[in-house]
């Protein structure tokens, strides 16, 4: 089966729907700790620990992927997924609001399920778009979920944003069982060995170790900037409120109109080059950052530049770590997003601690520093990593 414009218009949509869970706690934080009377600081752990929920979740359920029905599995998870919500809505306590962060973040991976079966039903063309289309509707979700649960959050309380998300899962799970592609699996041996294969692929694939480890250090520097900004924003000079800080997600939306234009860029000759662009991005929005002062409108030109620059990074390892080998694409997505997201919740905790120990300012030059080391990797591997001309991939 080949997948249509629409089919993949549907998958980007629904990606861009359910990743949103994982990101509806971050403009939260404020109103989460004035009712459990915690720092903010301290009510900030939701965010990482949602995080370590979806890494955890990459790294047992979506390698499931390559051995039983996708189609399945997806409607089984959303299901998990929508339990997980509203035992965060009906949290009596920040304790059990941790534990349902952790699960809603475990149960939000079935984007990492679409982008497979996506690349799978796509011919070598078209790849790369079709993974820039999705990727779009995944960074969508993710800066319109901080907009919105900003907004709801400070019109009926943060309580209301994690009931919505519930009925939209639940809404998703009816249009996914209709109209998503069965994806038949190609590995027949136990879980065991699916598991143990994940690190064979690890020792032996050059490509998948670095934008693994690459996209790490980048998802980290995001984490860290989305979590520690509604600190920054929260204090003087600003003093915003949650609802006004839940709108600088849509400040992000050029990063998510670049996805398709990188995708197309990202199956070439040398897509690296694509990385090194999307790090020097990352490091002049930290500059914008730094020097924002009381001027918001350097603020936005980081959020813009910070968003591009982890969509070039993004959008190209993932289309580069598919061409590896058809076959196990669950499992090179297991580990490459796995890293990811550890990467994203040791960001998140790393900015926490950049605040608490100098504020701003402290917090840029700690992820300056990051966004280097980034770039020294980079050139480390662009002697041993090499390019496949005929295949037009890079290996």
């Amino acid at each position: 089966m080949k997948l249509s414009r629409t089919d993949v218009l549907l998958m980007a949509f629904c990606t861009g729907l359910i990743v949103a869970n994982i990101y509806y706690c971050q403009p939260l934080v404020i109103l989460i700790a004035k009712e459990f009377g915690l720092t903010e600081s301290h009510a900030g752990k939701i965010t990482y620990l949602t995080q370590a929920g979806y890494a955890l979740g990459l790294f047992l359920l979506v390698p499931l992927g390559d051995m039983f029905e996708r189609k399945k599995q997806i409607l089984l998870i959303t299901c998990l997924a929508i339990g997980a919500l509203l035992l965060a809505a009906f949290a009596h306590s920040f304790l059990l609001l941790e534990i349902a962060c952790v699960l809603i973040g475990a149960s939000s991976i079935i984007p990492q399920l679409v982008l497979p079966m996506a690349a799978n039903l796509s011919s070598d063309q078209d790849r790369g778009p079709t993974v820039g289309i999705i990727m779009s509707g995944l960074l969508i979700g993710i800066l319109a979920s901080r907009a919105v649960s900003g907004s709801i959050g400070f019109l009926w309380g943060w309580r209301t944003v994690y009931f919505m998300a519930a009925g939209i899962c639940f809404l998703l799970l009816l249009l996914m069982a209709r109209r998503f592609p069965q994806s038949r699996p190609s590995f027949k041996g136990t879980y065991n060995e699916l598991m143990s294969s994940m690190w064979y692929y690890i020792k032996t694939e050059p490509v998948l170790r670095e934008a693994s480890i690459i996209n790490f250090l980048a998802f980290s520097i995001l984490s860290a900037f989305w979590t520690t900004m509604v600190l920054f924003l929260a204090n003087p000079p600003f003093n915003l409120q949650t609802l006004q800080i839940g709108l600088f997600g849509i400040a992000g939306a050029a990063g998510a109109l670049a996805a398709p234009l990188v995708g197309k860029f990202s199956g070439g000759q040398n897509p690296r080059k694509n990385l090194l662009v999307g790090l020097i991005l990352q490091l002049l929005s930290i500059a914008a950052f730094y020097f924002t002062g009381s001027h918001l409108y350097l603020f936005v030109a980081g959020i813009i530049l910070i968003d591009i620059g982890q969509q070039a990074i993004h959008v190209t390892n993932q289309t580069r770590i598919y061409a590896i080998l058809p076959e196990a694409r669950n499992r090179l997505n297991t580990v490459f997003m796995s890293v990811s997201f550890v990467g994203a919740s040791f960001g998140s905790a790393l900015g926490l601690w950049l605040w608490e120990q100098g504020k701003w300012p402290l917090f840029c030059w700690g992820c300056g520093a990051v966004i280097v080391l980034n770039i020294c990797i980079y050139k480390f591997y662009s002697g041993k990593i090499k390019i496949n001309i005929d295949a037009g991939n890079s290996n």
